[in-house]
């Protein structure tokens, strides 16, 4: 009789999170982080994207989202053992592409959404302009930096919590 090894079952490598968060600081910042997930499907991009977030942001209990850039999904999801709230809001003329995600006695965090279908060289420029922050001496708020200082792309970001002010 001949039998076989037992074959140990091959797992598929994840897909990194492409997440960038903005640096730890002393002042509040418009947007926390940049997000640029795989697909519009919110079931299966949003757990992995909430389980790329530092442990100091907390458990993250509400996420607010774009209702006409996600595919549907229910008002609540089981993450990481917890009930995660969905809220379907119309986007915002003044926070389009703009995820919200809120953690009970933390804060909020806002998250720029790069469209899934964006490519590599858009993304990694919308990724750095978007957590430039400085005013220059025109006044004017710069919101695009050269490729280059964005690092990989595909990489998970800085895992430092973000500067957000607590607004509840």
């Amino acid at each position: 009789m001949i039998t076989a090894a037992p074959v140990a079952p091959y797992a598929l490598p994840l897909p990194l999170v492409r997440l960038r968060l903005a640096p730890h600081g002393t002042l509040p910042r418009r947007i926390d982080g940049v997000w640029w997930p795989y697909s519009r499907d919110l079931l299966t991009q949003l757990p992995e994207m909430l389980a790329a977030l530092p442990s100091a942001w907390g458990d993250i209990t509400g996420v607010t989202v774009d209702a006409a850039a996600w595919s549907a999904a229910p008002g609540r999801m089981f993450v990481a053992n917890q009930v995660v709230r969905l809220h379907r809001a119309p986007a915002s003329p003044h926070a389009p592409d703009r995820i919200v995600l809120l953690s009970p006695g933390l804060g909020r965090w806002d998250l720029l959404v790069v469209p899934p279908d964006t490519t590599e060289e858009a993304a990694a420029v919308l990724m750095a302009g978007a957590l430039d922050d400085r005013v220059p001496d025109d006044g004017e708020i710069r919101t695009a930096r050269p490729a280059a200082a964005t690092g990989p792309p595909g990489r998970v970001g800085s895992t430092e919590r973000g500067t957000r002010t607590r607004r509840w």
